[in-house]
């Protein structure tokens, strides 16, 4: 009797120090033309951005005051959580004339931007729940314009993560 108790103990004792495992698997939901580690890299830059400096309101900056805030270091530790990232196809040019008046050609390089965007047409747009980045199928071909696209909509996932306003990104 005396063994048992001392075997329940020392499983009681080993259960208590453990961590629970994280409820969701953690990484991207990629259907796009780039690897895995492409979107790593990406998502790493945009860590190091957010830690190194906030722009809350990039697309308002011509209406108000600029909203930079100094970095949150919280963004390294930020990682994606099953963000589902994927191309869709450039809005024709013809629907974005007869739409917003907007003359340009194909491809556009814009896609419709849903509720709640603050503009109908954009390169990129993401969502948070659940977690998606959708961008223009034309800037997938454009490797640097790609990166650049994708580090600022990986930036407003790690940012929302945080808790951040973002009603002007």
């Amino acid at each position: 009797m005396r063994y048992g108790a001392a075997v329940l103990s020392a499983i009681m004792l080993l259960g208590c120090g453990r961590q629970a495992l994280p409820t969701t698997p953690i990484g991207f939901v990629n259907a796009t033309k780039h690897s895995d580690a492409k979107l790593w890299a990406i998502w790493g830059q945009a860590q190091k951005s957010v830690a190194n400096a906030i722009d809350l309101n990039p697309l308002q900056a011509g209406d108000g005051a600029a909203q930079v805030l100094p970095g949150d270091l919280r963004a390294l530790g930020v990682l994606p959580d099953q963000v589902s990232v994927a191309a869709e196809p450039d809005v024709a040019a013809s629907v974005l004339a007869a739409v917003t008046g907007i003359q340009r050609s194909n491809p556009t390089g814009l896609i419709a931007c849903p509720a709640p965007c603050s503009v109908g047409y954009a390169a990129a747009y993401s969502q948070y729940d659940p977690a998606r980045v959708r961008y223009a199928a034309s800037w997938e071909a454009s490797e640097s314009n790609f990166d650049y696209l994708l580090e600022y909509e990986f930036e407003n996932q790690i940012l929302h993560a945080l808790g951040y306003d973002l009603r002007w990104r």
